[in-house]
């Protein structure tokens, strides 16, 4: 099901890969919001190895964000069919959903342009926002609802000063989002895009690369 809100929802998952780093407040503050994070080769962590991850918000609080290569095997049909909701575009019904992060894993996050206006939606700009509400998908159903959208379960979450943490141990490259990187080409195509939009061949990014 989709989750009902999402103004704090880093403080309600036991499950988040969160943690309060030992001397957070020693680490410069960035705000990273509408930014691509890239998974740099030496990242260990599984849920994130070769991911694209956009942050859809970034304050004192934390971070929260989507991954947004990973698809899954499961298409809006099959979603849709699970939380009852007719799918009439068969266009749509064909899309895959993605994983979006380790966090709530059995909730589902819309993440879509324009922001429009929903229940239960974290407008990043008036081009986009993250729904957890079940009118955008009720409105996609019925072959409304926004123009563009990537349906993940799950979200990835950083504790206040975390991301910061990770991103002083070169875990992570970061460059500032492009929305047609994630909604016009396929999932394999965006963490080379997303590279390429800081100049870096993927190919040739080794572990030594320092995040920009």
């Amino acid at each position: 099901m989709l989750a009902r809100g999402l103004r704090h929802p880093l403080t309600d998952c036991e499950d988040a890969r969160l943690f309060k780093p030992a001397h957070a407040t020693t680490i410069a503050r960035v705000n990273l919001t509408h930014h691509f994070l890239i998974a740099m080769p030496s990242m260990a962590d599984p849920n994130f190895a070769k991911s694209l991850t956009y942050i859809c918000e970034h304050n004192e609080q934390g971070a929260l964000g989507v991954v947004v290569n990973r698809p899954i095997e499961m298409t809006l049909r099959t979603l849709f069919e699970q939380i009852e909701i007719p799918l009439l575009d068969d266009e749509r019904a064909r899309m895959t959903v993605y994983f979006g992060g380790p966090v709530q894993v059995d909730r589902g996050f819309v993440l879509h342009r324009p922001a429009g206006e929903w229940q239960s939606t974290l407008s990043i700009s008036s081009d986009i926002g993250l729904t957890t509400s079940r009118d955008i998908l009720q409105a996609v159903g019925e072959g409304r609802g926004p123009g563009q959208l990537l349906v993940s379960l799950g979200y990835a979450g950083w504790a206040p000063g975390q991301l910061e943490q990770e991103l002083t141990q070169n875990s992570w490259l970061t460059v500032g989002a492009d929305l047609d990187v994630v909604f016009d080409l396929s999932p394999e195509q965006r963490l080379p895009a997303a590279m390429q939009l800081l100049g870096i061949d993927i190919t040739r990014l080794s572990d030594e690369v320092g995040h920009a």
